[in-house]
């Protein structure tokens, strides 16, 4: 496991560290690849997370999202002590059983979602999953569903 510590800067509404060239050089060499995202784990001030270092602007950055920071007791512009390491474990987010059902009575929006990024295929997959009552994840399968035929709005978008 690597380690580093780094100010929490902030880019737009997003807090996060710049894991050093030392250390995202290891990474690359454990993932096998040197573009990402890299998933990872480790530690946030001794409290533990599972997450991913992306690139973006040029940087390499390790977003740190409110229950790590909760957790660790810190903010932007703290000083962080981070350990991570690559974490090879394939991670899926299941399909809601109920979504399934609805591709399979509506074959058109599977093919719409299967067309979609892995990002905004996730990003419905965990909106679905983390409904609480029945009646919240029926109103919502259908508006995924009508979203995908580009019939309504979801997620606060306009088009998959």
């Amino acid at each position: 496991m690597q380690s580093f510590s780094s100010r929490i800067y902030k880019i737009g509404i997003n807090p996060y560290v710049v894991p050093p060239a030392s250390v995202m050089k290891i990474i690359f060499k454990e993932a096998r690849k040197n573009k990402g995202p890299f998933p990872v784990h480790g530690t946030l001030n001794g409290h533990k997370f599972i997450q991913n270092i992306v690139k973006f602007r040029g940087k390499w950055r390790l977003y740190l999202n409110t229950p790590m920071r909760k957790s660790a007791g810190i903010d932007v512009g703290d000083m962080a002590l981070v350990k991570i390491q690559f974490d090879p474990k394939e991670r899926v987010t299941a399909m809601h059983p109920k979504m399934h059902e609805a591709f399979e009575k509506n074959k058109t929006a599977k093919d719409v979602f299967d067309k979609l990024i892995p990002s905004r295929k996730k990003e419905i997959m965990r909106y679905i999953n983390n409904l609480k009552t029945e009646e919240s994840i029926d109103k919502n399968v259908l508006r995924a569903i009508n979203f995908l035929l580009e019939k309504e709005r979801f997620i606060g978008r306009d088009k998959p």
